[in-house]
């Protein structure tokens, strides 16, 4: 799975609406959210993808978790293998420190090694929180039962008619002002779905947590891309 994540790419080219201008309704819920999430310094959250391919007619999910410190480009994502037991396998991970970012492929056994990317557009999967506030038109749909709670749904469509997808649906927990979940829709017909099971903010998240340590992975392969 390329980069391991789509967090960056949550865009879209048009949608059955029309966006002469952003909806006020749905600006004040957004706004209401970018306030919770900036609010801290660290973020985690456990979260589901789906891939739904319709035209394979193939879908998968696979689990992972972010953790994040959004102002200074530090996080570490971490996808497990599917069919994991309840101390679930690690499949991959990227972990970014700022300065360096590290790309682990355990079943390769190898780390790849690059300069952390701190323009606008660099990767940083925190983005997920925060996407909408450049970029991007929305429209608010109306409240949807989901996870046992209502939610508020809204769509997305961003001001760059090049970007691979079509539309991003969010639903956002009305009660918590939280992103439930981000719905993808790519131009070649497949769905990405990223539930977010839960959320904490501010957990404990020592400086390790956000660089990796070649020597406690014994005979890996190191390329080296800077």
């Amino acid at each position: 799975m390329k980069k391991l994540l789509l967090f960056l790419v949550l865009t879209s080219l048009t949608a059955p609406y029309s966006f002469a201008q952003k909806d006020a309704l749905a600006k004040t819920i957004l706004s209401k959210v970018s306030e919770k999430y900036r609010s801290f310094e660290v973020l985690k959250t456990d979260f589901d993808l789906t891939i739904d391919n319709q035209q394979a007619g193939e879908k998968i999910t696979q689990s992972g978790t972010l953790i994040a410190k959004p102002k200074t480009n530090k996080f570490k994502v971490t996808m497990y293998a599917q069919g994991t037991a309840a101390k679930p396998a690690i499949d991959q991970e990227i972990i970014s420190d700022g300065k360096t970012q590290w790309t682990y492929l355990k079943k390769d056994n190898e780390v790849q090694i690059n300069n952390a990317d701190k323009s606008e557009e660099g990767f940083n999967p925190a983005k997920i929180f925060t996407m909408y506030e450049h970029g991007y038109k929305y429209i608010y749909n109306g409240e949807v039962k989901a996870g046992g709670g209502t939610c508020q749904e809204i769509d997305l469509t961003p001001e760059d008619i090049q970007k691979p997808f079509f539309k991003v649906r969010l639903l956002i927990d009305k009660e918590k002002k939280q992103i439930r979940s981000a719905l993808i829709f790519d131009k070649n017909g497949n769905h990405y779905t990223y539930t977010l099971r839960n959320f904490t903010g501010n957990p404990p998240a020592p400086d390790n947590t956000f660089s990796f340590d070649v020597k406690e992975h014994k005979g890996i392969e190191t390329v080296d891309l800077r």
